[in-house]
C-alpha cells in the first residue's frame, strides 16, 4: 500500500484532510529526527506526485476508506482512515519479455490487498475469478505497483539495466558526474547528464553497518538480502551528512526455515495479524508479557529493544507467540491454515508447563502470565498493556467480534503452541540527509551538486515514524518525484 495525505480521492469521498494536518500528525510524534522543510516537502508534494503518476498511468491506487492511521489519537491523525491506498490489479502480459524479470517473493499475488485479511476483508475470492486472473496474469500488491512503474518506463524507451551493484560515485570538482557500478564482475563507469539519484534501499542485510549504526538488534530482516547498503556507502564516500541512522522500519518477524532466498538466507515473515488475534499472547524469555501485542509493528521495536543493565542483555529477544487450540481452530499461522499439519518448528504441548520446557522459559511465570491474561480477557480490559483500546489494535484482530473482543481472548484449550519471534525490519530508514528538493547534503549541510536521493537509502523525511499502512512507499514515491524533477531542472549544477 501507499500512504498519502490530502489526495483527491479523500476529497471526492468527503474525507477532510490537508498538508497541515498531516504535518501536525508527524510532528506530534517527532523526537527530534525530522527536518521541518523536508517533512513539509513530502506532505505538500504527495498530491502532485499522485496526480502526475496517475496521469501517465504509472500507478493506479484506490483509497482504503477504513484503514486507520497507526496513531489515531494524535493531532492530525485519521483514525477513520483514508490515507492508505491499495494497488489495482495490473496486467503483467503488457510487460512482454520483462514480465519474468520482476522479482517475486513467492507465488504471484492474484488479489488486491483490500480483498485479504491484511486489508480487513475475508481473503475469499471466487475461484473462477482467481483462475481468470491467473490466466490473464493479473497481479496485485507490490507486484502491481512495480509493474505499472516499469511499464511507464518501457513506454518511454527507458530500460533498466539488471545485474548491477553500486560501487562508487564519480566526483569531479565537487560535482557528481556519474557512478561506477559492478556489472557481471566487471567495473563500469556510467556518466550522468542530469545527476545521479540514489534509490538503492537500506542496509539491513549488512552486518557491519547494522552493528555500527542501529540502536538495537535487527537479526531477522523481512526484506530481500540484496539490501546491503550500497547507496549508503557511495554517499558516505562522497562526503554526505547522515541522519536517523539508529532507526529502521521495525517489524516482529517469524523465520520460515523451509523457505530461503536464492543465496540461502532464511526468509523472515512480518508478523502482523498472528499476534493481534484472540487466544494468543507474546512472552519474553522469562515467560512474561512485555507489550501490547496488537500495537503498531514499527513502534513495537521499543519493547523488543528494552535493555536490562543488570544482565547486560535484551530480555525480550527472542520472544514467543503462545496460543491455544481455540486460536489454532480459527486462524492461520503464516501460511498454515486451520486443520492442516503444523511444521516441527512450532512447539506443541498438552500443558503450559511442558510448553515452557520446550521453548526454554520459566514454567511458573508462563502459567501465571496466561492465568493473568485470561482474567483480563474475560473482562475485555487489558489493564496491563492496553491491548484492544485503540482502533488499530482491533483492525488486524478478528473483526467478527465486537470491540476489544476482536483481539482479547483467553488461552484455555489444550494443546498449546509457541513459535519464536525476532526483531526484523521492512528496511532501514537512515542514510544521507537531503533537503526539500531531494538533494543529498554534505557534512556542512550544503548540497552535493548532481546528487539526489529517495526511498530507504536516505534519511527518512518522516524520521522514524511509520504513520500508517504504506508509510515507506508514500515518501519514497514522493521523493522520487521531487528528486527526478530537481535533476531534470539541473538544480544546483
Amino acid at each position: 500500500m501507499v500512504w498519502l495525505p490530502d489526495h483527491e480521492q479523500m476529497a471526492a469521498q468527503g474525507k477532510a484532510d490537508s498538508a497541515d494536518e498531516a504535518k501536525a500528525y508527524f510532528q506530534s510524534l517527532d523526537h527530534g529526527e525530522m527536518d521541518e522543510q523536508v517533512l513539509g516537502a513530502f506532505v505538500t508534494e504527495a498530491r502532485q506526485m499522485h496526480n502526475f503518476l496517475t496521469g501517465i498511468d504509472a500507478i493506479a491506487l484506490t483509497m482504503m476508506p477504513d484503514y486507520p492511521d497507526y496513531y489515531g489519537e494524535r493531532p492530525g491523525a485519521k483514525a477513520e482512515g483514508g490515507r492508505s491506498l491499495d494497488n489495482e490489479l495490473f496486467d503483467f502480459t503488457s510487460l512482454g519479455e520483462w514480465k519474468d524479470r520482476v522479482f517475486q517473493n513467492g507465488p504471484a499475488p492474484r488479489m488486491m490487498l483490500r480483498e485479504t485479511p491484511l486489508g480487513g476483508s475475508s481473503g475469499m475470492v471466487d475461484p473462477a475469478e482467481l483462475q481468470k486472473r491467473a490466466e490473464q496474469d493479473l497481479r496485485g500488491w507490490g507486484q502491481a505497483l512495480v509493474g505499472r512503474l516499469l511499464r511507464a518506463c518501457l513506454d518511454r524507451d527507458i530500460e533498466p539495466v539488471l545485474g548491477c551493484g553500486g560501487y562508487r560515485l564519480c566526483v569531479e570538482e565537487g560535482r557528481v558526474t556519474g557512478a561506477i557500478v559492478d556489472r557481471d564482475g566487471q567495473q563500469e563507469t556510467i556518466t550522468a547528464r542530469q545527476g545521479v539519484i540514489l534509490a538503492t534501499g537500506g542496509f539491513e542485510w549488512n552486518h557491519a553497518l547494522k552493528h555500527a549504526f542501529l540502536r538495537g538488534p535487527l537479526d531477522a530482516p523481512a526484506s530481500p538480502p540484496t539490501n546491503r547498503g550500497d547507496g549508503l556507502k557511495m554517499a558516505m564516500a562522497a562526503g554526505a551528512s547522515l541522519g536517523n541512522m539508529t532507526s529502521a522500519w521495525w517489524v516482529p518477524t517469524l523465520a520460515i526455515p523451509e523457505s530461503t532466498w536464492q543465496d540461502g538466507e532464511t526468509r523472515n515473515m512480518p508478523v502482523l495479524i498472528e499476534r493481534t488475534l484472540p487466544h494468543g499472547i507474546m512472552v519474553n524469555r522469562e515467560g512474561k508479557r512485555f507489550c501490547n501485542e496488537a500495537a503498531n509493528y514499527s513502534a513495537l521495536a521499543g519493547a523488543f529493544h528494552a535493555f536490562d543493565p543488570a544482565t547486560y542483555d535484551y530480555p525480550n529477544l527472542p520472544a514467543y507467540l503462545v496460543f491455544d487450540s481455540q486460536y489454532r481452530e480459527r486462524y492461520p499461522l503464516a501460511s498454515f491454515m486451520p486443520g492442516t499439519a503444523l511444521p516441527d518448528w512450532v512447539a506443541t504441548a498438552e500443558t503450559l508447563t511442558e510448553l515452557a520446557e520446550q521453548i526454554g522459559v520459566d514454567a511458573d511465570n508462563l502459567t501465571a502470565t496466561v492465568e493473568r491474561f485470561n482474567s483480563l480477557a474475560e473482562q475485555l480490559d487489558d489493564a496491563d498493556h492496553g491491548r484492544g483500546k485503540a482502533d488499530y489494535d482491533r483492525f488486524y484482530g478478528d473483526r467478527s467480534r465486537a470491540g476489544a473482543a476482536a483481539t482479547l481472548g483467553s488461552l484455555t484449550e489444550a494443546p498449546f503452541y509457541a513459535v519464536e519471534i525476532n526483531m526484523g525490519a521492512l528496511g532501514t530508514n537512515g542514510g544521507p540527509r537531503t533537503n526539500a528538493q531531494g538533494q543529498i547534503l554534505d557534512v556542512d549541510c550544503e548540497p552535493i551538486a548532481g546528487l539526489f536521493g529517495a526511498g530507504n537509502v536516505i534519511s527518512a523525511p518522516t524520521g522514524s515514524v511509520y504513520a500508517g499502512a504504506g508509510g515507506t512507499l508514500g515518501p519514497a514515491l514522493t521523493f522520487g518525484y521531487i528528486a527526478g524533477r530537481a535533476a531534470a531542472r539541473r538544480v544546483n549544477h
